[in-house]
């Protein structure tokens, strides 16, 4: 089994990613990193996690090991269809239905028109929800090449967020610090100034504006280079479905063709920012001083949504009924976490840690219930006793 790389390297970076691990070929079980000829399963956690931190115990540090075993097994008897085939073809039938999408725009008759309109913005949330976050964590490709590329397709061009800074929040933050107070405590998700009723109902419906705003901030500590050949894919992608809006579809108005990529591309909005705050806002958060081994942080910080069909399209099942399995392994692509979910769930009930699941409303009640304390608010630091 090959190595791979602690982090995903920073597309495009001049310096080859030297402030990340050693970018290395991945092979068949890339997604199962080694180190010091040990097989563990962060595949994205900074060195003082394999370490060992203070408090920790070699049962502690055995269970994911025993739980990375299981999981690699599974992954090695697992095809190229079931690793990455099934997400690329995902990808692939969005793109393809772009096409009769702007056609369908075209059309004089409502229920055309409005069929254009869905197929469009379903097929732009399959690319820049699915699509964005698999290219993030490098699970695209087998090679760093490949990675950069469709880093830079679904991020910037797909998406208008600069790839380097989606890697560096998204890898670096998120995952290796999940539920760490002032690191990975998900506060970016986090608007006190708003009412609850217009954080949660109104204000995503802004962010196919919102998005490139922050991306421009976000450009400010990189190379001019850098920064203007980001600007160059984001307005690519902007003015390409601009363009075809008027010349393939027919609107008439500049301020109609706007107004209809505003509508697809704010689609999933809301649902967006709901799955970004329910699974790990109201969880155990925790000080960094602290910080549990890296199966109890992610078996207490991180929460599964059921199942559900039109979710699971548009977000892959690793953003949906497949987090925590996402979080422990997060390589992995969207159909081989749904593949080890059994083996996961079955694993952690056994060894009586917790496997937290929960559905959309009653999540959507609890942080309307309880917005003050959980979105305004410092968090609680919470402490598990006997495994810090």
């Amino acid at each position: 089994m090959q190595r791979v790389p602690e982090e995903r390297r920073e597309p495009g970076r001049p310096d080859g990613g030297k402030h990340s691990a050693a970018s290395v070929k991945r092979g068949e079980a890339e997604h199962l990193p080694l180190r010091n000829g040990t097989a563990l399963s962060d595949g994205g956690v900074e060195g003082a996690e394999a370490k060992g931190e203070k408090g920790g115990t070699a049962g502690e540090e055995s269970l994911m090991m025993e739980l990375s075993r299981l999981v690699q097994r599974s992954v090695k008897e697992s095809s190229w269809w079931e690793r990455r085939g099934v997400d690329c073809s995902i990808l692939a039938g969005a793109l393809l239905c772009l096409p009769p999408a702007f056609l369908l725009l075209g059309s004089s008759q409502p229920l055309c028109f409005t069929a254009g309109v869905l197929l469009m913005g379903v097929a732009h949330g399959v690319l820049t929800i699915k699509g964005a976050h698999l290219a993030t964590h490098g699970s695209l490709s087998g090679s760093q090449a490949g990675a950069d590329f469709w880093a830079s397709f679904f991020l910037e061009i797909c998406t208008s967020f600069p790839a380097r800074a989606g890697v560096h929040g998204h890898i670096k933050m998120h995952h290796a610090h999940t539920n760490i107070i002032g690191l990975g405590d998900s506060s970016v998700w986090k608007v006190p100034c708003l009412p609850r009723s217009v954080y949660l109902f109104l204000a995503p419906l802004g962010l196919p504006v919102i998005t490139p705003l922050v991306a421009l901030g976000e450009l400010r500590n990189h190379s001019v280079f850098y920064a203007l050949r980001t600007v160059l894919y984001i307005s690519l992608g902007f003015y390409s479905q601009y363009w075809l809006l008027l010349n393939v579809s027919g609107f008439q108005s500049p301020s109609g063709a706007l107004m209809c990529m505003m509508v697809c591309r704010a689609m999933f909005s809301l649902p967006y920012i709901h799955v970004n705050v329910f699974q790990h806002i109201g969880l155990p958060m925790f000080s960094a001083k602290q910080r549990p081994k890296r199966i109890f942080q992610m078996t207490h910080g991180v929460l599964n949504l059921p199942r559900n069909p039109l979710l699971d399209l548009v977000f892959g099942h690793s953003l949906i009924s497949c987090h925590v399995e996402h979080h422990l392994f997060p390589f992995l692509s969207d159909h081989m976490c749904l593949k080890i979910k059994p083996i996961v769930s079955s694993y952690l009930k056994a060894k009586k840690l917790p496997y937290q699941e929960d559905c959309y409303l009653s999540r959507l009640r609890i942080i309307f219930d309880r917005y003050q304390e959980l979105m305004v608010f410092a968090p609680s630091i919470t402490q598990l006793v006997g495994f810090q």
